[in-house]
């Protein structure tokens, strides 16, 4: 036997194609082939951008000594768990339940049949040898006892603990942000202290729960949560974008791998947080990260590609960090010492090996300077050997991209952003869909075999809904409306909610359903998200009482955590507040109906969509019978298909969706 990664589409699985072990995908091949050799399967799960999962590669997986007993005592199946969320999921459970704690590379030892006996995380090679000698010990001598540990896991893993809905109210949403203000550091914003993760689900949510209240508490836990990440090291200061997250409280090094995920969700946060207080600082975030991700993350497809990796040639930070020494070198001795100063670039260093990661405390008070400096920098950088690319198309990650491009674009004025969203949608649409169902993945163009999961469907749906609201003439609406009937028809949970994996997906030891945000939201409390705008749109009433459903299936467990559930209880404030529908009505140049949509854009109110058009325009239901007002463009606004009277001014909109939002010149 021999390895059997070369034909995968993962860059990561590629990444182990070359190693001296005979591992495999995830197939029904694999599986019989542990049955039919009578041995344990080794799993292990990560993916490309995974720094631990680089370690463990070369300092075991490439090991000819350790390759000899895995390939003679167990299959060796390796999964990318960006393509393969469903099994992912499945076992991280069981890591979390047996250890306490979860992550990557994930390692787990498995029955034929696929129960686990066995899982963890990273392994130092010698600790591994133990764990594969004393698995093949008790394979061989106490069969009975390690496939009757392996199906007691799974049955405990398969008793679904049920607990009732509950609807997001006002107790709710008051209880979540104080339990929110217990966690919140005062000093450093987020939740906790070390590692920092930007738990983005959870800022929106403050947004949200401040403008249906009008309590400026939470507001503030989020503007400064994301001013102290955006003037933290884990924010890229001269290329833009976020790395994945912080290994200190104080948002100063990062764990160098930057995500499509958290880059485009933190895109949106920060376009709200600008709506809500017109900071140029979170306007100027807004850009840069959308640079980035144009720039580096942007494939050929006019799609975006999933992450640039944690390490370059095997370092973690080379392509970053900076030394005092290396500032003068591109800057000159007295621009290289001001830059330090300005960047905290310190002789000691604040990362490794007397380097520094950039930080931005305050702005340069020569805004001229600082981008000439700025500049010089990154070309200098750009020189320096750059991180890889997992170049894999996931559709999710992408629906996340295309919604963060279209709403910053109407918010900004930024058409080629949002042409920039449509590109993208049309890529994932032409290659992702086949026979009329959603793919994961796909790379250069190659579409995967993975069926989409929930998030794939929530995500990309929200995504495309976005985008109708800017661009009405793509058939986006249609299509959003097609991914949601495929995630009622095959991902319904009859208690309310939705499972990851389709009803007609390969079946696991359990049926994967997550109910908690990760890095993302959960598959289902995106999909509630999708519902609710797809409702408001289509002037429909039952996908909000969907979206509901599916916000109460799993708002229970705000009691235990609110950060883990942040993005449900983002669509029950909405719920709660309407939603609101705003349909503008007008010539199709006409300068107040351009101000009037602006205006409605750059509104808080929570789950706003926005609609525009000639009255009665085809493919709009909320612009039937809404004529304009004595010909002049009008504003309806609505609650859940109750209207107020049609208002002419922007004054009089602002008014009506409850707020004063900042002039357009807040944003340069």
């Amino acid at each position: 036997m021999t390895n059997r990664l070369a034909s995968a589409t993962s860059p990561y699985l590629l990444q182990h194609a070359d190693n001296p072990i005979d591992w495999q995908e995830w197939s029904a091949d694999a599986l019989d082939d542990a049955r039919s050799r009578d041995v344990p399967i080794l799993l292990s799960v990560g993916y490309a951008a995974c720094h631990w999962c680089h370690v463990m590669a070369h300092e075991t997986f490439e090991d000819a000594g350790v390759a000899q007993i895995v390939n003679a005592d167990f299959v060796a199946i390796k999964v990318d768990r960006e393509e393969r969320p469903d099994i992912d999921a499945v076992y991280m459970d069981v890591t979390m339940a047996l250890t306490g704690s979860g992550g990557w590379p994930m390692t787990c030892l498995l029955t034929p049949t696929g129960d686990p006996f066995f899982a963890g995380t990273y392994l130092p090679r010698e600790q591994f040898l133990r764990l594969l000698g004393a698995a093949t010990e008790a394979w061989t001598d106490r069969r009975d006892d390690v496939v009757q540990s392996g199906a007691t896991i799974s049955g405990k893993l398969r008793e679904v603990a049920s607990a009732p809905p509950q609807p997001v109210d006002h107790a709710l949403v008051r209880r979540s942000v104080d339990a929110m203000a217990r966690r919140f550091d005062t000093v450093n914003g987020g939740f906790g202290g070390a590692p920092k993760f930007p738990t983005t689900s959870s800022l929106e949510f403050l947004l949200r729960a401040a403008a249906l209240t009008g309590d400026e508490h939470p507001r503030a836990m989020a503007t400064q949560t994301l001013e102290r990440m955006a003037r933290g090291g884990i924010y890229d200061q001269l290329g833009g974008g976020f790395a994945r997250y912080s290994v200190d409280a104080r948002w100063v090094v990062p764990h160098f791998e930057k995500m499509l995920y958290d880059n485009a969700q933190l895109v949106r946060v920060y376009t709200h947080a600008w709506c809500a207080t017109g900071d140029p600082l979170f306007a100027r975030v807004v850009r840069e990260t959308i640079d980035f991700m144009l720039r580096e993350l942007l494939t050929d497809t006019g799609a975006f590609a999933s992450s640039l990796d944690a390490d370059t040639e095997g370092v973690e930070g080379l392509t970053y960090a900076w030394t005092p020494a290396q500032l003068t070198d591109v800057l000159g001795e007295k621009d290289g010492a001001r830059a330090a100063h300005l960047l905290s670039v310190t002789q000691a260093g604040t990362y490794e090996h007397g380097a520094s990661t950039l930080q931005l405390a305050l702005d340069a008070d020569d805004a001229e300077w600082w981008e000439r400096t700025r500049s010089l920098l990154f070309e200098a950088r750009d020189w320096r050997p750059q991180p890889g690319r997992d170049d894999k198309v996931v559709a999710a990650w992408n629906g996340l991209a295309i919604g963060a491009l279209a709403e910053a674009g109407a918010v900004f004025g930024r058409q080629d952003w949002i042409d920039a969203a449509g590109r993208c949608a049309g890529a994932v649409r032409d290659v992702h869909l086949v026979d009329g169902r959603l793919r994961r993945t796909s790379r250069d163009g190659r579409v995967g075999t993975t069926p989409a999961a929930a998030d794939d469907l929530g995500d990309l749906a929200d995504g495309l809904l976005t985008l109708h609201q800017v661009e009405p003439s793509g058939g986006w609406l249609a299509l959003a409306g097609t991914l949601l009937d495929t995630a009622r028809t095959h991902h319904r949970d009859e208690h309310g909610g939705f499972y990851d994996a389709a009803d007609d997906a390969e079946p696991l030891i359990m049926r994967p359903r997550s109910p908690v945000d990760g890095a993302e939201p959960a598959g289902g409390s995106a999909l509630s998200g999708a519902l609710l705008s797809y409702g408001a749109l289509t002037g429909d009433p039952e996908p909000f009482e969907e979206a509901a459903a599916a916000v109460g299936a799993v708002a229970h467990l705000a009691g235990r955590d609110p950060v883990m559930v942040g993005h449900a209880l983002g669509v029950g404030v909405a719920l709660l507040h309407g939603p609101v529908q705003v349909a503008v009505v007008g010539g199709e140049d006409d300068d107040e109906r351009a101000a009037l949509v602006a205006a409605s854009w750059r509104s808080t109110a929570p789950g706003r969509v926005t609609v525009s058009g000639r009255p009665d325009e085809p493919g709009q239901p909320l612009l039937a019978d809404r004529p304009t007002a004595n010909g002049r463009a009008a504003a309806y606004v609505c609650r859940r298909f109750v209207c107020d009277s049609p208002v002419t001014s922007v004054d009089a909109l602002r008014e009506a969706l409850g707020q004063q939002v900042p002039s357009s010149g807040a944003a340069e």
